[in-house]
């Protein structure tokens, strides 16, 4: 009698590249993987950048295609909810098109991701109100901002995937001309531009001091200051309330501290939220509400296990568990645990948190622990300095300057994280940061790196190592 099938409980990063893994490597066991919509395997961090309209088709953000999927082995069936788990029989309950059935599993993997929080945002169902976390909430808005003339559903380029009926009941409608983003992350930072670039009047309300906060201040004042240069309008330490539509139901005001502004439109991206309600009950949870797993991705019941953004990952830093939402970790940690149920355990691997991002043409990166107040809750001394230098040698055309922070532990120097911003190749620079944290190296270690050097794409002293030598000499 043949083994119990690894089933697989959602169809993307985490998911697919773990029954990928697993197909390949045991060709004697089934993989079924269970996905409740329509898309698999995309790139949601390509969604603004589909709403601006520099990527042309939603199928251009598509990692592995169903047929794809089918020919490396895997029974992948889409529009297939799991609704109940029974950890004891292990047994999965499956909606499906044709019903609700019940499926045996020899493993099970978690895969289920982050859902965008959406409450306690009064008016957030108005029309003209959204989120963005998925292809189809990118479709939607871009067909908003088209005029209705012009907007086609089959110039999405969804593939047969696409929520149609959606994306044509916002295209046929009058599109805004003005927009408030709610949240100055990720997501306000990058939609701020693609709504910059459809020339609507842009309102982008932060809650805190500054947008981008994980980037710290230094970061956040220069952001600032580009987007106020491409026109954006900052409204920063501001609590939105809510949105206020008008009688047709749809979005007319936005509501700050008692206050009203008049828009047409709002993007809510007030953080993420992850998915584990699932299991929540059968599996510990860690105190970020996500599900704890081990080094293996294993969770606290035998032969099931969790990863993405609906599991935690231990940080390169601290060594606790942290909850990270972005593609590589979940990838890396669906590939690992692929190849453990296969028989060959391999860790999952930790993470410094390394995220870059982009506004308008200032590029921003940050990787490890650079608020002090987190350092010193997690043990540490901290120092911090910030440099600016070229990105470039000076002589030679298109240098910019590129501003680094690092810091690290007074008691050991070990360098602890960093930030770096600027307009001309800055964010990879990250990397290197990224590197020397996941090697625990000293600061002193640090400039002592051997990183290339030419003219065209460095000064002999490149900003991490000019950063490196000055805090250095601090400590």
């Amino acid at each position: 009698m043949p083994a119990e099938p690894f089933v697989v409980v959602g169809g993307d990063a985490a998911g697919l590249s773990a029954a990928s893994k697993f197909a390949r490597a045991d060709t004697d066991r089934d993989v079924v993987v269970f996905e409740k919509g329509r898309w698999v395997s995309y790139a949601h961090c390509g969604t603004p950048y589909f709403v601006k309209g520099e990527v042309e088709k939603l199928t251009d953000m598509l990692s592995l295609s169903p047929e794809a999927a089918a020919d490396r082995g895997i029974d992948l069936r889409r529009e297939h909810e799991i609704v109940a788990v029974d950890t004891d029989e292990r047994v999965v309950t499956v909606d499906g098109p044709e019903g609700t059935f019940e499926q045996p599993y020899g493993d099970l993997l978690v895969a289920t991701g982050a859902r965008a929080l959406r409450e306690p945002m009064d008016g957030i169902d108005l029309d003209g109100a959204f989120t963005l976390h998925g292809l189809d909430d990118a479709a939607a808005i871009r067909s908003f901002l088209t005029d209705p003339d012009e907007a086609s559903v089959a110039d999405l380029g969804g593939g047969g995937f696409v929520d149609e009926a959606r994306a044509a009941r916002f295209g046929a409608m009058d599109p805004p001309e003005s927009v408030a983003i709610v949240g100055g992350g990720f997501v306000g930072v990058e939609m701020a531009e693609a709504f910059t670039a459809h020339g609507l009047d842009v309102h982008l309300f932060q809650r805190s001091g500054h947008v981008l906060k994980s980037f710290g201040d230094a970061v956040g004042e220069r952001v600032e200051k580009h987007l106020e240069g491409h026109g954006v309008t900052l409204h920063l330490g501001a609590s939105v309330e809510r949105l206020r539509g008008d009688g047709a139901g749809r979005v007319e005001a936005v509501v700050c501290e008692g206050d009203e502004l008049a828009v047409d439109a709002a993007m809510v991206g007030i953080g993420l939220r992850p998915n584990s309600a699932l299991v929540g009950d059968a599996v510990d949870l860690g105190e970020t509400g996500a599900i704890a797993v081990d080094d293996y991705g294993r969770t606290s019941v035998e032969r099931v296990y969790a990863a993405g953004d609906c599991a935690e990952i231990d940080h390169v830093v601290t060594g606790e568990p942290t909850w990270n939402t972005l593609g590589l970790p979940a990838n890396r940690a669906g590939r690992a645990i692929g190849q453990t149920v296969a028989g060959d355990p391999e860790p999952i691997g930790a993470v410094a948190d390394t995220s870059v991002v982009k506004a308008f043409d200032l590029e921003c990166g940050r990787a490890g622990v650079t608020d002090l107040d987190e350092a010193r809750d997690a043990g540490f001394d901290p120092v911090s300095e910030t440099i600016t230098a070229g990105s470039r040698s000076g002589y030679y055309p298109g240098s910019a300057e590129t501003t680094v922070t690092l810091v690290a532990d007074r008691d050991t120097g070990r360098l602890l994280g960093g930030t770096i911003l600027g307009a001309d190749r800055a964010a990879v620079r990250i990397d290197t940061v990224a590197t020397a944290l996941a090697s625990e190296l000293t600061v002193a270690e640090v400039e002592r790196l051997d990183l290339g050097y030419a003219p065209p794409f460095s000064p002999v002293w490149d900003p991490i190592l000019t950063a490196a030598k000055v805090l250095r000499g601090s400590l």
